[in-house]
C-alpha cells in the first residue's frame, strides 16, 4: 500500500502508554498496535493528540517516535506527529526519518503569536530536518483562511490534511483552492467522516482503534461504498464512547480511551495533567455499559 493510499484510509492515533510511575512504557502498545493492524487500520500515527503529545518532553516523543516505527516494522507506514517550538520539531522530524517512518504530522502551533507566513518557514525548517519526509498537516482551526491553508499545502513535501474543524464548508472551500494531489483527510474521528467524506475528504482519524478497530475499519469500509446508512448505523453503535470523550472540554478524550483499554485488560496507565484522570463514576458506569454490550470485556456491566 502506498503512503497515499494509506493516508486515504484510517489514521490511527495510538495512546502514549505510562508504567506505574507514570514514566512512558512502549512496549505496551504492542498488541494495541497488533491488534489494529490485524483489523487493517491503515497507518498508526504516533506523538498525535490521543497520545498526549503535549504533555510529552522532546526526549519522550523522540522516544515513542523510535519505538513505534520499530513496533510497527514493515507492517504498515507510520505517521509521527511533530510539534511545538521549531527547534523541538526538528529533533523530532530528524528522528522520524532516521527510524524509518512514512512522514510526520505537523501539529497546528498552540503559540499565541502565530502568522500564517511563519507557519510556511516552520514547515520548510521540518522539510529540511526530516529530508524531505512527507508532511500532513493537522488543521484544528481554519480562521487562518483558505489563501493561508494553500500556502501551507503548497510547501514541498506537504501531501495531505488533518482536517479537525467542524466546518465542513470552509474544507469545502479549502480542497478547491488547492493542489488536487493533496489528499484530506477527516480529522474529527468517525463522528465527523461522513459529513466531511460528503464534500471531498478520505479517510478519517481514530482513537477508538485502540480499543475496537474492527469498528472502525467497518464505517470506513460503508463510507468507502458511499453506504452512509450503515456508516451511521455503525457510528451510532459507538457514539457513547466519543461522547464520554468530548465532556468536560474534551479534557476526557484520552482518559476515556485509556480508562477503556484498562477495562479490557490493556493497561496504558493514566492520563497526564492537564487531562482529566480517572472516569467520573457517572462516566464510568456508561463506558462499562458500552464496553459490555459491545462484547469487549467478557461480561457486560449492569447496575
Amino acid at each position: 500500500m502506498t503512503l497515499d493510499q494509506a493516508l486515504s484510509g484510517i489514521s490511527g492515533i495510538l495512546v502514549t502508554p505510562y508504567d506505574e510511575a507514570g514514566e512512558i512504557a512502549p512496549a505496551r502498545l504492542a498488541p494495541i498496535i497488533d491488534r489494529a493492524l490485524t483489523a487493517g487500520v491503515h497507518i498508526p500515527v504516533v506523538n498525535g493528540n490521543t497520545g498526549e503529545f503535549y504533555a510529552l518532553t522532546t526526549d519522550e516523543a523522540v522516544t515513542m517516535a523510535r519505538e513505534v516505527v520499530a513496533m510497527v516494522a514493515d507492517r504498515a507506514p507510520v505517521l509521527v506527529g511533530v510539534g511545538r517550538g521549531v527547534r523541538d520539531a526538528a529533533v523530532v522530524a530528524r528522528t522520524a526519518s532516521d527510524a524509518g517512518a512514512a512522514g510526520v504530522m505537523v501539529h497546528q502551533l498552540p503559540d499565541p503569536f502565530v502568522a500564517p507566513r511563519g507557519i510556511v518557514d516552520y514547515l520548510h525548517a521540518i522539510n529540511d530536518a526530516s529530508g524531505g519526509l512527507p508532511m500532513m498537516l493537522y488543521l484544528r482551526n481554519d480562521t487562518i483562511g483558505t489563501k493561508a491553508i494553500a500556502d501551507l499545502c503548497a510547501v514541498p513535501n506537504v501531501r495531505g490534511v488533518k482536517w479537525a474543524s467542524p466546518n465542513p464548508m470552509k474544507l469545502a472551500e479549502a480542497i478547491s483552492a488547492c493542489d488536487p494531489s493533496i489528499t484530506w483527510v477527516g480529522g474529527l474521528a468517525e463522528i465527523w467522516a461522513p459529513s466531511f467524506y460528503a464534500v471531498g475528504a478520505r479517510g478519517f482519524t481514530s482513537g477508538l482503534i485502540n480499543v475496537w478497530p474492527e469498528r472502525s475499519m467497518a464505517i470506513h469500509a460503508s463510507l468507502e461504498a458511499g453506504d452512509y446508512a450503515s456508516a451511521n448505523r455503525l457510528i451510532a453503535g459507538m457514539r457513547t464512547f466519543e461522547d464520554i470523550r468530548a465532556e468536560e472540554m474534551n479534557g476526557t478524550n484520552v482518559t476515556g480511551v485509556k480508562a477503556a483499554l484498562q477495562v479490557i485488560g490493556l493497561d496504558c496507565g493514566a492520563t497526564r495533567p492537564p487531562s482529566a484522570w480517572p472516569l467520573t463514576e457517572t462516566q464510568q458506569v456508561r463506558m462499562m455499559r458500552f464496553l459490555g454490550d459491545n462484547n469487549l470485556i467478557r461480561k457486560a456491566f449492569h447496575d
